[in-house]
């Protein structure tokens, strides 16, 4: 005759708190691949159109307070002139994160 093994594994034999802990990492890393795959596209869109509703508001801004109205056809200039401004802050502020300022 053969005898049945009685110490085959089976989920009977893991600890409760073990098996709610391997569950909830399982939750958190579905959890984070959702946000990663899903939400993030979605939140990277929004939050770029948001910053450029916010720079076109301060061009409009900006512009006016020194005469040129957004409807002007110097208006696209002072914009651009604003961009270049944004940009060298932008690379000042990269300069001196790497201690070359």
């Amino acid at each position: 005759m053969t005898e049945a093994k009685t110490d085959a594994p089976s989920l009977r034999h893991i600890p409760l708190p073990a098996l709610g802990s391997a569950l909830l990492i399982a939750g958190l890393f579905a959890y984070g691949l959702h946000a990663l795959f899903v939400s993030g596209p979605a939140m990277r869109d929004a939050a770029r159109d948001t910053l450029e509703r916010t720079i076109a508001d301060e061009n409009r801004q900006v512009c006016e307070m020194f005469g040129v109205p957004p409807t002007s056809a110097a208006f696209p200039a002072c914009s651009r002139e604003l961009a270049i401004i944004r940009q060298k802050q932008v690379d000042r502020d990269n300069a001196a994160a790497q201690g070359i300022l």
